[in-house]
């Protein structure tokens, strides 16, 4: 990287690694209160498993699934845990965009953003 008062290469894969780290820990406590809940609640009941039943219409949107992990529902704690951790390499992606745009390190900011059209498209067109 260039520049004397510009991130290191050495501060920028750390701060890279945090946010992959604190993104991963995250979306694991939030999954885990989601799961503790749900054994909670559903433990006794014995799953059918010679039935196959498809995801609840309101866990298959973001908005719904953020109503309901709102309301403190499992099923919604657990699918908020794992758009985090979805979210967790986009953010990354993005904060390197930030840090090679602060370097005007033009090529690698454009090769980023492509990246990151790339991932935004295909998470919001499936």
């Amino acid at each position: 990287m260039k520049g004397s008062t510009a991130l290191t290469d050495k501060r920028f894969e750390a701060l890279l690694g945090q946010i992959l780290r604190a993104g991963v820990l995250i979306a694991a406590a939030v999954v885990l209160g989601g799961g503790m809940l749900y054994l909670a609640k559903y433990s006794a009941q014995a799953p059918h498993y010679g039935i196959f039943r498809g995801q609840a219409s309101d866990l298959r949107y973001v908005p719904e699934i953020f109503r309901d992990a709102l309301a403190w529902h499992a099923r919604g704690l657990i699918q908020l845990g794992l758009l985090i951790l979805i979210a967790t390499p986009v953010a990354r992606v993005a904060f390197s965009v930030v840090a090679f745009t602060e370097e005007k390190d033009w090529l690698y900011v454009a090769t980023t953003l492509i990246v990151l059209a790339i991932l935004i498209y295909s998470l919001s067109s499936s």
